[in-house]
């Protein structure tokens, strides 16, 4: 799932070699946690938040074959 997030986030930015994922592994969820350059920050959440939402689609959907619940926080310096 990190590896999936991180190649989406990488293509939408436009520093990738800033963007890291720390995964946080919890009784009953998986948290990534997304840091990006601070300039990038806009173009990952989106417009009305659109992109933020499609990233945590795609990991809903890539999680139901894991049997894992995952949480993605964008984290911001």
């Amino acid at each position: 799932m990190k590896e999936l997030i991180e190649a989406i986030v990488r293509a939408l930015v436009d520093k990738p070699d800033e963007v890291r994922i720390k995964e946080v592994i919890g009784e009953s969820a998986h948290v990534l946690e997304l840091h990006v350059a601070k300039d990038d920050l806009g173009k990952v959440i989106g417009r009305g938040g659109a992109h933020a939402s499609a990233i945590r689609t795609i990991m809903a959907a890539a999680s139901g074959k894991e049997k894992k619940r995952y949480i993605l926080e964008i984290i911001e310096y």
